[in-house]
């Protein structure tokens, strides 16, 4: 090959457009961003009962011994999840969250410190679907919650029953996920030092059935037993809002005493969660029907907290007292941020 030639296809090369390969990059990335989420509501909706399956197909195969040692090591670790778990500062650390965290995105804003020589409840709201918000920023530091409150340990609290999944148990505690019981969170606010802050999404599965795009509602006035639970174990009340949680799904919500309501009141008692009839979009296309949740941005501000003493026994009219407290401080968070997210200085924070 002359040098002439040589010279000629180098040129050329240069002269070669380089616009693709960050289009191609940029359409990589929104890919692994879909993947990342999607796996996280397969695993939520399906990890655990594809695990106890798995378990008891095994005994019935040559594996047997691998069922057994297994089954054998989740009799002797059961109770672990009540006593602080067992999170993997490696896993949530995975660079998937960041893709999960980038897909919407979704953004945590600290309005105020907190001390490291004091424990907390956090409440969330609103519990949406899947608490999208409250999975990335308290599940995983993806959105950076162990930098922008240094000393501070977050346990999201989650359905019991979860724990008693084969595999499923472990990969929420690898996150730092705890059961919602009085064990678990007592636990983690008595026996574990302090710096601990406990998410309640207060509202929950009952919630869920009303949560719909637009729409700011949240489930409080006769949830008092996280307020009851903080006076107790003198734990600060920390209210959390996260804007555009509702916005991510689409949900048929049926009236009020209809067939399909009660039946969805009536599964959410025996399983635990509400039955939600709700759809996103589709893995390759956006104006398709699927389960992956919409992309709008979701941004989750931590409020103020508000001290509190400890009382053993708290008396009626001290657990009201905090209750009205809280719900004040949650709906100063509301109207103070809403004009900055999309909403309009005429919307209220509506509170059933």
């Amino acid at each position: 090959m002359s040098l002439g030639t040589g010279c000629s296809i180098l040129s050329a090369l240069q002269d070669l457009p380089s616009a693709p390969w960050p289009a191609l990059r940029s359409k990589m990335e929104k890919h692994l961003q879909v993947i990342s989420v999607l796996q996280w509501v397969i695993s939520f909706l399906a990890m655990g009962a594809a695990g106890t399956v798995l378990l008891i197909y095994m005994f019935c195969t040559d594996l047997w011994v691998i069922a057994a040692m297994y089954t054998a090591w989740l009799i002797f670790d059961w109770n672990t999840p009540k006593q602080g778990g067992r999170r993997s500062s490696w896993v949530r650390n995975w660079t998937m969250w960041t893709y999960f965290r980038d897909y919407f995105p979704i953004r945590l804003i600290k309005t105020h410190n907190l001390l490291p020589s004091r424990n907390y409840i956090f409440g969330y709201h609103p519990h949406g679907i899947f608490s999208f918000g409250a999975f990335c920023n308290f599940g995983t530091e993806a959105t950076g919650f162990s930098k922008k409150f240094p000393g501070i340990k977050p346990s999201l609290a989650t359905l019991a029953g979860n724990f008693r999944m084969p595999v499923f148990r472990d990969y929420l505690m690898s996150g730092g996920i705890c059961p919602v019981n009085r064990n678990s969170i007592d636990y983690l606010l008595s026996q574990n030092g302090t710096g601990n802050a406990v998410v309640i999404v207060v509202g929950g599965a009952a919630e869920s059935l009303n949560c719909a795009p637009g729409k700011n509602s949240v489930t409080l006035n006769n949830r008092k037993g996280f307020v009851r639970l903080a006076l107790q174990q003198g734990s600060d009340l920390v209210p959390v809002y996260s804007f555009g949680e509702n916005d991510v799904y689409k949900q048929v919500i049926f009236e009020e005493r209809t067939w399909w309501r009660l039946a969805q009141k009536r599964l959410q008692k025996i399983i635990g969660f509400a039955p939600c009839l709700f759809h996103g979009c589709g893995f390759f296309s956006s104006d398709s029907w699927g389960m992956v949740p919409y992309n709008k941005p979701i941004t989750t501000i931590v409020g103020e907290p508000i001290t509190v003493p400890k009382i053993e026994q708290p008396p009626r009219d001290m657990v009201d007292l905090y209750h009205a407290m809280y719900i004040n401080s949650l709906t100063s968070l509301f109207d103070k941020y809403k004009t900055r997210f999309g909403l309009k200085e005429s919307d209220i924070l509506h509170i059933h």
